[in-house]
C-alpha cells in the first residue's frame, strides 16, 4: 500500500463525509492505494454513526472509536500503530487541510527522499490576534530551542515514512513536536512545504488561546528530554553535586573562620547565629536531594512499562499492542 491517511477527529460530524470524498478523488485521479483511518476522539454529535456508516459501504476505511477524549496526539499514536502505507499523512478533518496537498508530500517522501516532512500555512484564514500572532511567536522560539527550521510545527497536515511513525512515540500532548521526536530518534531529513490553508466550513475550533501556555510548556518538556532524557543522572546529579559543594564549602568556611578567631582570641558569633550557615545547609540539602532525583530517574527508566494511555471502544481494524 502507498499511502496511509490518519484523521484524528472530534465532533466533525459535518465535514467527514465532504473530506472522504475530497481524498477519494485526489487518490482515484493519481491511482494510489492507499486506507483512510479515522480516529475518533470520543465525539459526543454524530460523529461515530457516520463513520460506521462509512466503513460499511468502503473498505479503505478503517475506524478507531475512544471511549472518551483523549486528545490529538494519543488519537496519532492509536494511528500510527495501524498504519500500513508506505507513506503516512496526517490531516486534521476540519477541511481547513486539502488533499490536493497529498501527491506533492507522496513525492517529496518517495522521491526527494525526506524522512517528514510538514505543511506551512503561509496564508492562514484564522484570526491575526488570537491564532496567527502567538502561533508565529511560538513557532519561532520552537525552532530556536529544536535546532529545526520549520516555519508551522503545529499544522496537521504532515507526510512521514513509515518507519518515523513506527519509531516514535507520541505521548500527552506532543503532537505538535513529532519533527522533534523523529530528529531524536535519527531522522534528520526533516523539510517543509507550503500548504494551501482553508478557511474553517463547519463548526468552531476545538483548540483555545490556552493551547500556547500548554504548546511552551510542552517545549520546554520536549527540550528536557531531548537533552537529557536517556540519563536524567547527567542533569540531576551534576546540579545536586554542584549545589552541595558549594554549601560544603561554605559551611566549611564559616566553620573555619570561627576556628581562626577563637584561636586568635577573637569575638566570633555561633555557628547557629550566622544566617549565612543556614544558606550553606539548604544548598547541601538541595544538591542531595536533585542527586537522588537523578538517581531515581536513572532507575524508573531501567523499569520497561507501558502504561495504558487511552482505552478504545471499538475498532474497524485490529491494532496490536
Amino acid at each position: 500500500m502507498q499511502i496511509s491517511v490518519v484523521i484524528p477527529l472530534f465532533n466533525e460530524e459535518e465535514s467527514i463525509q465532504e473530506l472522504v470524498e475530497w481524498i477519494l478523488k485526489v487518490m482515484t485521479e493519481y491511482q494510489f492505494s492507499f486506507e483512510i483511518i479515522f480516529i475518533n476522539d470520543g465525539s459526543k454529535d454524530q460523529s461515530e454513526n457516520i463513520l460506521n456508516q462509512l466503513t460499511e459501504t468502503n473498505e479503505f476505511i478503517h475506524v478507531i472509536h475512544f471511549l472518551k477524549n483523549y486528545g490529538k496526539s494519543q488519537a496519532l499514536n492509536a494511528g500510527f500503530k495501524v498504519a500500513s502505507g508506505e507513506v503516512v499523512i496526517t490531516m486534521d478533518a476540519d477541511l481547513q487541510d486539502s488533499p490536493e496537498e497529498i501527491p506533492r508530500l507522496y513525492r517529496m517522501i518517495t522521491e526527494d527522499n525526506y524522512d517528514l516532512i510538514s505543511g506551512w500555512k503561509k496564508v492562514r484564514h484564522d484570526d491575526v490576534l488570537t491564532k496567527n500572532l502567538p502561533s508565529k511567536l511560538f513557532n519561532k522560539v520552537a525552532s530556536w530551542t529544536s535546532g529545526i527550521h520549520l516555519h508551522d510545527f503545529n499544522c496537521g497536515l504532515k507526510a512521514y515514512k513509515k518507519e518515523v511513525i513506527k519509531c516514535i512515540d507520541v505521548k500527552g500532548a506532543m503532537h505538535r513536536y513529532i519533527p522533534i521526536l523523529a530528529k531524536n530518534e535519527g531522522f534528520d531529513k526533516i523539510g517543509e512545504k507550503g500548504v494551501k490553508h482553508q478557511a474553517r466550513k463547519y463548526g468552531t475550533t476545538k483548540f483555545g488561546p490556552e493551547r500556547f501556555l500548554h504548546g511552551f510548556l510542552d517545549l520546554i518538556s520536549v527540550w528536557f528530554f531531548t537533552k537529557f532524557g536517556k540519563r536524567p543522572m547527567h542533569f540531576f546529579g551534576s546540579l545536586g553535586g554542584l549545589m552541595f559543594i558549594i554549601g560544603f564549602l561554605a559551611s566549611a568556611w564559616i566553620g573555619i573562620s570561627k576556628l581562626y578567631k577563637l584561636w586568635n582570641n577573637q569575638r566570633a558569633i555561633l555557628v547557629t547565629d550566622n544566617p549565612w550557615f543556614y544558606i550553606a545547609l539548604t544548598a547541601m540539602i538541595i544538591g542531595v536531594l536533585l542527586f537522588i532525583a537523578g538517581f531515581l530517574g536513572e532507575l524508573i527508566l531501567k523499569i520497561d512499562h507501558q502504561s495504558q494511555r487511552y482505552k478504545i471502544k471499538s475498532s474497524s481494524i485490529k491494532i496490536e499492542n
